[in-house]
């Protein structure tokens, strides 16, 4: 089964801080791995709870599983991705390759 991936729109100015090679490698492992299996990335603990991550390098991508879509939350640094909360407001989200522009 396919998941539909959607962006969170906080999720667009996380993109515009990396460097654009990091920024489309980010992407293209969001678009690949997690369209196809977005269940196989460990579940993460504590105020993060239930959420998901994808490592990219020295990156993370935080996300969680709403039926058929995939909710990309957060990406950064490993450092910094962690720090401060997410709100899940699906009032800003985007779907599929918005994020790119």
């Amino acid at each position: 089964m396919a998941f539909e991936i959607v962006y969170k729109a906080s999720v667009h100015r996380d993109l515009k801080g990396l460097p654009k090679a990091e920024a489309a490698r980010i992407l293209e492992r969001i678009e690949s791995e997690l369209a196809a299996k977005p269940e196989a990335n460990p579940i993460l603990h504590g105020r993060f709870s239930g959420m998901r991550r994808l490592r990219a390098g020295d990156y993370r991508i935080v996300y969680t599983i709403m039926k058929s879509e995939v909710l990309v939350l957060r990406i950064g640094h490993r450092q910094d991705v962690y720090k401060g909360g997410i709100r899940e407001d699906r009032k800003e989200a985007g779907r599929g390759s918005a994020a790119r522009r």
